[in-house]
């Protein structure tokens, strides 16, 4: 069958119309014949990120941005709509896109950073945005540091000088004067009575001689005398281990009591109480004994003088005499 000249010509430019579509969505990040993923992240700043830009995965490219637009809720926001071409590696949905500059000369890309998630992602998932932190945030992060200290030194030094304009004033300087005279004046006496304890001591010192020479002897005696005095201390112990083993405690204890006791019949013999307080407080008791002891008395000299009437044998020879008589 014989093609027409039209119909070549028409499918000519069919086929250069679609490869012109083909070729402008490659430009564009698109590729019609391939399996990609759509996913999007929300960021406040972009850093001039902008479509065809790449995204990375530990520094090799597995898709492009798309797209960059303002977020529809008008808060601001922008909305970054990137593919991700190489689906073999799985991507899983807490992995995060941040925005990094991919070479010196600051071009921006996207990185995914991955974390273990619960799924993987599927087209139009929302990926968490994060920034990369710029060198001059990184330049300041090392410098604040250096900052504050050099702060605090400045400081640190202003009070330094107003604490030496202090001292250089007129009334400091001529205080400071008047304490170096003071420390001045002060060494002239320790020096003079340096001097003079020195002459004391050169002056006395054959006295020194004869004090540690006695200290000396003194001494020596205690250390030749050593086991005499040891024995002493011996014995010493040896009394205080007797006087400790006797019952001394004891013996105070009882006479204690029965000091206790007798203050107590003391007591009751004044107060009456008892045969020997009845005795004592009885004055009747008392005057028939002192008459007692007078008659008893008498009996006891008439016994002396006169023993025969009182017993039986002497009694007799009396009666006899009498008759005799």
């Amino acid at each position: 069958m014989k093609i027409s000249k039209e119909l070549k010509t028409g499918i000519l430019v069919t086929i250069t119309i679609g490869l012109g579509i083909w070729g402008f969505n490659l430009l564009k990040g698109r590729n019609l014949f391939s399996n990609e993923i759509e996913l999007y992240s929300v960021y406040s700043n972009v850093n001039g990120l902008m479509g065809s830009n790449p995204v990375l995965l530990n520094g090799y490219q597995i898709g492009m941005v798309r797209d960059v637009y303002l977020h529809p809720d008008h808060s601001g926001k922008l909305v970054v709509k990137f593919v991700i071409t190489e689906t073999d590696f799985p991507i899983q949905d807490s992995a995060s896109a941040e925005i990094i500059s991919s070479d010196i000369l600051g071009s921006k890309a996207i990185n995914i950073v991955m974390r273990k998630g619960a799924r993987n992602v599927v087209n139009g998932d929302t990926l968490a945005g994060t920034i990369e932190k710029g060198l001059g945030e990184q330049v300041n992060e090392q410098i604040l540091p250096l900052k504050k200290k050099a702060e605090g030194l400045i400081s640190s030094i202003d009070s330094i000088m107003l604490i030496v304009q202090a001292i250089l004033n007129q009334d400091a300087r001529a205080s400071l004067t008047s304490s170096f005279e003071s420390i001045k004046k002060a060494l002239a006496t320790f020096e003079k009575t340096a001097i003079k304890i020195d002459d004391m001591v050169e002056s006395e010192r054959s006295k020194l001689s004869m004090i540690l020479s006695k200290v000396e002897n003194i001494t020596s005696t205690i250390s030749k005398n050593d086991d005499q005095i040891t024995k002493a201390m011996n014995n010493l112990s040896n009394i205080s281990d007797s006087i400790a083993k006797s019952n001394l405690i004891g013996t105070i204890n009882n006479t204690n009591k029965t000091l206790e006791e007798t203050s107590k019949l003391l007591e009751k013999v004044n107060k009456g109480e008892g045969s020997l307080g009845m005795l004592l407080h009885d004055k009747k008791l008392y005057n028939d004994l002192d008459s007692a002891s007078v008659s008893l008395n008498r009996l006891l000299e008439d016994m002396q003088k006169h023993p025969g009437d009182y017993f039986s044998v002497f009694g007799k020879k009396r009666k006899a005499k009498k008759k005799k008589n």
